[in-house]
């Protein structure tokens, strides 16, 4: 009997213990997702089954990985996903956006649900509740914040599945795109030729730079010689302060520089030289293209400013400025530019974006193809 008596284990390694039942019962101090450490229990018919299921426990004590001895709160999960998770790894704007969504919908509406509890049921009631008060992009975005947020939770092994997965998100409106005729796009480029960011409008309609890529240009990001430039950054304004980041989708690329950009690009360099010189020790040296008159970055706001400035003293029809963005698209597809090359000058993270937002224009091109087809299958004359 004595020889069939088990080792007693190490201290940290747990104690397995036989239930009154007859089951066996494993004991061990796991990490939690808050950073303390709590006693588990696992349970087996006999003692083997249960020390497999103890070793377990101990291969995530070592690895770090946190067990919760109760499947945790979403109020507790999300917070601590936002700080551990995202933050460490994800841009400050994704961030922000993610918080804001827990913070105003996720946690109020699904806050009390545990990890473990959470059911399908539950994701597509808080949806409907969501769209209903809100609309139906917010709930869409708000799935793919809890979806994320889920798939995390499954490689921590917190849960075993992500249900938000099986639950289909709102369907949401697409925005109508209504950018500027080439014949508007003229006539604002016209008017805009006097203002100090005129080289700035020029890139937003002939390359479709973004407003925080066009704020974060430098100098050394141009090669006026060999007419490229190069999107590295952008600039955004964050918690009250301009920080640099990544492009959207971190997608760095090079674009050749159309020949009307580097007039404007000239002219605005000397112009900046001699606001340089009128500010003296004024003067700080950002590197940056777009500047004010001391050589900050200009604010994200006062571009938008000046672009809604000169639509108006054209008689233009106000847009944003993203549209010219758009504006640039819808040019180069019905120039006939294939949608790959589109995709890659204006840094589309896929091709589907760049089809999805331009359907209108490919449909057109897609008419004067199919149009061919009668001039080519036409009947032969004297041919039935």
């Amino acid at each position: 009997m004595a020889g069939n008596q088990r080792k007693r284990n190490p201290n940290g390694a747990g104690t397995i213990t036989q239930r009154k039942d007859g089951r066996f019962q494993a004991a061990v101090y796991v990490l939690q997702p808050d950073g303390t450490r709590a006693r588990k229990f696992a349970y087996g018919k006999t003692w083997a089954e249960c020390d497999v299921k103890r070793r377990e426990l101990l291969d995530k004590v070592d690895q770090g990985v946190p067990v919760p001895t109760r499947s945790a709160k979403l109020s507790d999960w999300l917070p601590y996903w936002l700080d551990n998770i995202v933050k460490p790894r994800r841009k400050l704007s994704t961030y922000d956006k993610y918080e804001m969504h827990v913070r105003l919908y996720l946690v109020p509406m699904l806050g009390s649900r545990r990890l473990e509890s959470l059911g399908v049921a539950d994701v597509r009631r808080f949806l409907v509740q969501l769209e209903k008060k809100t609309t139906a992009a917010t709930a869409k975005e708000s799935h793919r914040v809890l979806r994320t947020s889920l798939t995390a939770a499954c490689r921590d092994e917190l849960i075993t599945r992500n249900v938000a997965t099986l639950v289909e998100p709102p369907r949401a409106k697409p925005r109508e795109l209504s950018p500027w005729s080439l014949d508007e796009t003229l006539d604002f480029l016209a008017a805009a030729r006097s203002d100090p960011l005129y080289a700035a409008f020029v890139l937003a309609v002939a390359m479709g730079l973004r407003r925080g890529e066009l704020i974060g240009l430098r100098w050394s990001d141009i090669d006026l010689d060999k007419r490229v430039l190069y999107v590295r950054q952008q600039t955004q304004r964050r918690r009250g302060v301009l920080y640099d980041d990544d492009p959207k989708g971190r997608r760095r690329r090079v674009v050749p520089l159309p020949a009307m950009c580097i007039a404007p690009l000239r002219w605005h360099r000397m112009r900046q030289a001699t606001a340089r010189d009128h500010a003296g020790e004024k003067w700080e040296d950002t590197g940056h293209v777009f500047t004010t008159r001391t050589g900050r970055p200009v604010e994200p706001r006062n571009v938008y400013r000046s672009f809604t400035r000169v639509a108006e003293s054209a008689g233009l029809r106000v847009i944003r400025l993203h549209d010219a963005r758009h504006g640039c698209a819808t040019l180069l597809t019905a120039a006939g530019v294939a949608p790959r090359v589109v995709m890659e000058i204006l840094g589309h993270s896929q091709i589907s974006i760049t089809m999805d937002v331009y359907t209108h224009v490919v449909q057109d091109t897609q008419r004067e193809a199919i149009s061919h087809m009668d001039r080519l299958l036409k009947r032969r004359p004297g041919r039935p």
